[in-house]
């Protein structure tokens, strides 16, 4: 089995590298921490990046996964490489540019870019948004699937993810005790469905939702509570159409043994406690 230890980062394809370095610094909150001639880095936590944006195809998109030692990478390779999945085994320059010691890459079934990496690059400097965002670190993703049933069998028995809850097929999975790092939502065609950042708290979501608003930027959930996880979350729109989220409070499973998943509904009621109806492809029949 594939251990992975927690998700990493995200790399975006954009049209307008200023423009979406704009939005990820002003209206997301982020730091930039890093840059080069076609791309630009950005931190929310310890870690040296947990979002690049770079110039390319917008439907360009890799989600990575730390992975803990260099044989635990090879028998990756190896695993990924017996289900026929075209590994990349990443180069000099390509683990440079993405500040890790070394990864592999693959497309799932459903055709979504994935990377497993060894050693990515924290520092010692702290997080400090440009705006009071709240944010307190990147924590998951939603990957479309166009067969979750299938997907949710590669992250659950090929890799260590443990499905938390249900909504309709979707499964919300943990790599450790935080109830998801990855969240599979039906859909037609491959791509990262959402992007979560974890704020400190009630009034972080509420002052966002008050600064997004007013700044122009699509609202397309909450703000809201999810029966799921427990977290209140405001979901809204940034570039190349790209969903984000930011949640707080979200539950924490430590007697593994004794956590069963639930099933919800997938409707306004599986998604919110508060009432709020999303307006996002994915979450809708």
């Amino acid at each position: 089995m594939i251990e992975l230890k927690d998700v990493v980062y995200c790399r975006l394809g954009t049209t307008d590298l200023a423009g979406s370095e704009w939005y990820a610094v002003n209206i997301l909150g982020l730091e930039i921490s890093d840059r080069r001639a076609d791309a630009v880095y950005f931190k929310s936590d310890h870690r040296q990046h947990t979002l690049c944006y770079f110039e390319g195809d917008p439907a360009d998109q890799t989600t990575a996964f730390e992975i803990g030692t260099a044989q635990d990478l090879n028998r990756a390779g190896a695993t990924l490489e017996g289900l026929q999945r075209g590994v990349h085994y990443g180069t000099r320059e390509e683990c440079e540019l993405r500040h890790v010691a070394a990864f592999i890459g693959f497309k799932d079934l459903t055709g979504n870019k994935i990377e497993f990496v060894l050693r990515p690059d924290t520092t010692a400097q702290a997080y400090h948004g440009t705006r009071d965002a709240g944010i307190t670190g990147f924590s998951h993703v939603g990957l479309c699937s166009s067969d979750v049933e299938r997907d949710e069998a590669f992250w659950t028995q090929v890799c260590n993810a443990r499905v938390s809850d249900r909504i309709g097929d979707a499964p919300l999975m943990r790599l450790g005790t935080i109830h998801h790092s990855i969240a599979l939502f039906p859909y037609h065609k491959p791509g990262i469905q959402h992007i979560n950042h974890q704020v400190g708290g009630t009034d972080d979501i509420q002052r966002s939702f008050n600064f997004v608003r007013e700044n122009k930027v699509n609202v397309t959930f909450g703000p809201g509570r999810h029966p799921t996880s427990s977290a209140e979350f405001l979901y809204f729109t940034g570039p190349e159409g790209m969903t984000f989220e930011y949640s707080s409070g979200v539950v924490e499973i430590h007697d593994e043994p004794l956590w069963r998943n639930r099933q919800f509904h997938f409707e306004p009621k599986g998604f919110c406690h508060w009432g709020a109806t999303p307006n996002i492809a994915a979450f809708k029949d």
